[in-house]
């Protein structure tokens, strides 16, 4: 990995630590310095905070004691309980926190070799889809001789204290913490794509079968190494941390730390008159106040389950935070959970893989209209299309289909006031099965997915799309809004992504020998009806074949069918603008397709552009024999290039 790692500021950690060791000094960050405008943006502190090193505050520091735990972290004064929840699940995955914690053992403490110790540490994470290495000093905020941020239950241990203060450095500030989401941390930490879910909109309290889709999928996605993590937003009566009845603490980030589906024997299925139970085990970054209702640490649930039982289950009963919930309680009582996924793009795996295509964008403003790329979401009617446009193919039948758009982390511009997400989403077009071009006019096009707009840095989204091409765009909610963003798309089989940047068909040299296109026609067929039988017993396979000029588009197969819906959009491109478009239906047979009539049209742009619908005819010119069936159409035809 280290090939493709960016160096944050431009420091080198192996220099740096060369010369500190050289110079037999310790490392001091000149740009993170150990003063007050690396801890706020705004105010000051309201006493003193004094800069002490490790060995400072303890005899034998270390960055990790007998490992990593997620019963390793406490929350300070800042309010980042979400990054704290975010370190939480972190911990609890090896291969991700090595990912981050980049050679531990050679950053660790050595007693035995002092003199190579130089007061440096570096951490990785993932920055707008590259992975970015941050260094720190290990000056680290104090008041009273104890850490004042995020520190470890044993005094000697530092690791969360230091990667705090590494994506402190990252956001601009301590402060430019305060306040987050867990979910934004993790994707950080792991590059995994982030799902935002509200349990009460989404009624996952009130609908089973809704809480039961819910629940195989948190736990397909913890058992294949997502982190997951949940809250309970602060509704307009309520204080953030406060404490609800049952003991959770309101506008506080928990993480899942274990979800179980439990088959009860027959002595605990009479006992619960359940046969399986559903359990969700959270952690409190505060390592303390728990949970108090069913299957709380000390509740009578538990009374009635063995030690052995137990001990399978992994219950902890010590007041660390740790508490087990059945999943319908969790969802009654939290409003919203963060999912993180890990994707599986390897070849090498026994788990479901997936295609990977990232794009880097930008919204940015032009007074021209063809190249202003921040005309806003679908509401903005005469500026939608003025966004930047990606182009994909689903080429299965269906395919399952998920889209990650997020925009650039804010937080670095708190300091100028402007450090909050904007409103983002995106729309997902079924367009022409051949368009290559920029998109201009919503004609025939069919809008088949709106992910949520809202302003977290992320917006999800998973759709089961069918076999065709598809145009994404995302946007900002409001138009005339700039930033830049990253595009994930995952699908089964390579979806081909890639920006449509072009308008209209280029002007070459060729163009002069060969013609250059002087009109475009849109042709939607919908349906075929009342086609010829095939036999007595029942209908053909019929498909569509759309000519003009030397192109050809086929459309998908029909079984069994005398009336078939198809659905099928084109695009073509005229050099002769006398040249017709011819639409044939044909049967598919094993031997020889069979020819079932055509449909000849001028497409001029004067020609009716409302749905229609056309009788066959057999083959030669458009006053050609009637033949059994008749096609719906819509077409669009136009001189001007960009107006479709």
């Amino acid at each position: 990995m280290s090939s493709s790692v960016q160096f944050f500021r431009d420091q080198k950690y192996h220099e740096l630590k060369g010369q500190c060791v050289q110079q037999r000094q310790l490392f001091e960050d000149p740009k993170f310095p150990a003063s007050d405008e690396s801890l706020f943006y705004q105010s000051g502190p309201p006493r003193k905070v004094e800069w002490k090193r490790p060995k400072d505050l303890c005899e034998d520091p270390h960055l990790f004691v007998n490992g990593i735990s997620s019963h390793d972290l406490h929350q300070g004064t800042l309010g980042n309980c979400w990054f704290v929840a975010a370190c939480s699940c972190l911990a609890l995955r090896k291969t991700l926190w090595q990912q981050v914690i980049p050679d531990f053992n050679e950053q660790e403490w050595d007693p035995k070799n002092p003199e190579k110790y130089a007061g440096i540490f570096r951490f990785r994470f993932w920055c707008f889809g590259k992975w970015t290495e941050v260094v720190v000093d290990d000056l680290l905020p104090t008041m009273d001789g104890r850490l004042i941020y995020c520190h470890s239950n044993v005094k000697n241990e530092f690791w969360s204290a230091l990667l705090e203060k590494a994506y402190a450095k990252l956001a601009g500030s301590y402060e430019a913490l305060d306040g987050g989401s867990a979910a934004d941390a993790i994707v950080d930490f792991t590059g995994a794509v982030a799902e935002s879910i509200d349990l009460v909109h989404g009624k996952y309290g009130e609908i089973i079968s809704e809480q039961m889709k819910l629940f195989e999928d948190l736990l397909k996605v913890h058992k294949r190494g997502g982190l997951i993590s949940c809250y309970i937003a602060a509704s307009s009566g309520s204080t953030i941390e406060g404490e609800t009845q049952m003991g959770l603490v309101i506008g506080h980030a928990y993480s899942v730390t274990a979800i179980r589906k439990l088959r009860l024997g027959e002595r605990l299925t009479f006992s619960f008159k359940a046969e399986k139970l559903f359990m969700i085990r959270l952690r409190n970054p505060w390592g303390k106040r728990e949970w108090n209702g069913a299957w709380s640490d000390n509740s009578e649930e538990w009374k009635r389950v063995s030690n052995s039982e137990r001990k399978s289950l992994g219950l902890t009963l010590e007041n660390d935070g740790e508490f087990w919930m059945t999943f319908e309680d969790w969802c009654k009582n939290f409003t919203d959970v963060d999912i993180c996924r890990i994707v599986n793009t390897s070849y090498f795996s026994i788990h479901k893989t997936w295609e990977k295509k990232m794009m880097h964008g930008a919204w940015a403003k032009n007074s021209e209209p063809l190249l202003n790329r921040c005309g806003g979401c679908f509401d903005n009617r005469e500026t939608f299309l003025q966004n930047p446009q990606y182009i994909f193919d689903i080429k299965k039948m269906e395919d399952k289909v998920m889209v990650s758009l997020q925009q650039e982390d804010r937080r670095k511009y708190k300091k100028e006031g402007k450090g909050d997400s904007i409103p983002i989403g995106f729309e997902i077009l079924k367009v022409e099965d051949n368009r290559s071009y920029r998109l201009h006019k919503l004609t025939v096009q069919e809008r088949v997915a709106t992910s949520p707009y809202i302003n977290t840095r992320t917006v999800f989204l998973k759709r089961i799309l069918k076999q065709g091409r598809y145009i994404l765009i995302p946007t900002t909610y409001h138009p005339g809004i700039t930033t830049k963003f990253i595009l994930r798309l995952f699908t089964d089989v390579p979806s081909k992504l890639r920006e449509l940047k072009a308008d209209k068909p280029k002007m070459t040299c060729w163009s002069l020998l060969c013609g250059y296109p002087r009109r475009v026609t849109q042709i939607k067929v919908h349906s075929a009806e009342g086609l010829q039988k095939q036999d007595r017993s029942g209908g053909k396979c019929p498909y569509v074949l759309i000519k003009c000029e030397n192109q050809n588009m086929r459309s998908s197969v029909q079984h069994d069918t005398t009336s078939a819906i198809f659905d099928t959009q084109v695009i073509f491109y005229k050099k002769n603008i006398n040249s017709p478009i011819i639409i044939q239906v044909w049967s598919s047979n094993i031997l020889c397709d069979q020819f079932l009539g055509q449909a000849v049209l001028a497409a001029s742009p004067s020609d009716p552009r409302e749905q229609q619908t056309l009788q066959l005819r057999g083959r030669g010119s458009r006053e050609a024999a009637e033949v059994p069936g008749r096609i719906t159409v819509k077409v669009f035809s136009s001189d001007d290039l960009v107006e479709l």
